[in-house]
């Protein structure tokens, strides 16, 4: 999970904008149908290949990726890959890897369409920035049940609150918040909680096994 290839991460988290995983899983496929390379045919099915960079930059991609139900997004995929084009390519991702985590962050912000939480993302999943905190409505709540009381009964997460809460968990965990940022997350959704009631089944069965 933390090690994603950062083409692809990037752009599908422009995908996700405002959206839910069904869509999401939709609009990347259709980038990878329309302007990624065949990889092979299998019982009857075509797949392809994540597209290169390069192949997204052309202006004429906008009102294409339009037609195929991106929406705004689709200005902020082709914009965004003629910057990463402009400024180096594969090469821009290599020299992003190399530098400090906020440096990282602050150049992939001026990318259209990148805010500070995609930044994070990107520098956590794709650039081997494990100090990197996206912080998001769970990851909120989280740090305010827990961590930062004061925060608690906000209608919506501030620019100085986000700082704030990626800055505790840094002191906190160091240079891999990211991964306790991870944990935590997994740990507060729903469907990674054990179901208590399940576990007793599981123990009484062992007993009378006994």
């Amino acid at each position: 999970m933390l090690n994603q290839e950062p083409v692809e991460n990037l752009f599908s988290f422009i995908c996700s904008q405002n959206n839910h995983i069904s869509r999401i899983s939709s609009l990347v496929e259709k980038l990878c149908i329309n302007y990624g390379e065949e990889i092979c045919q299998f019982e009857g099915v075509t797949y392809y290949a994540f597209p290169d960079v390069e192949n997204l930059m052309d202006i004429k991609v906008e009102s294409k990726l339009r037609e195929l139900g991106f929406g705004y997004r689709a200005k902020f995929i082709q914009k965004s890959a003629a910057q990463i084009v402009e400024w180096g390519g594969e090469e821009w991702f290599k020299r992003l890897k190399d530098m400090k985590y906020k440096d990282a962050r602050q150049e992939l912000i001026k990318l259209c369409g990148i805010g500070p939480k995609v930044a994070d993302c990107i520098c956590l999943m794709s650039l081997n920035h494990l100090e990197a905190l996206p912080v998001d409505t769970h990851v909120y709540q989280i740090a305010a049940t827990n961590y930062l009381p004061h925060l608690k009964g906000k209608k919506s997460v501030t620019e100085k609150m986000y700082s704030e809460i990626g800055d505790h968990f840094r002191c906190l965990y160091g240079d891999k918040a990211g991964w306790a940022h991870t944990v935590l997350f997994c740990a507060d959704l729903k469907k990674f909680q054990q179901d208590d009631s399940n576990e007793e089944v599981v123990k009484s069965k062992r007993r009378k096994k006994k």
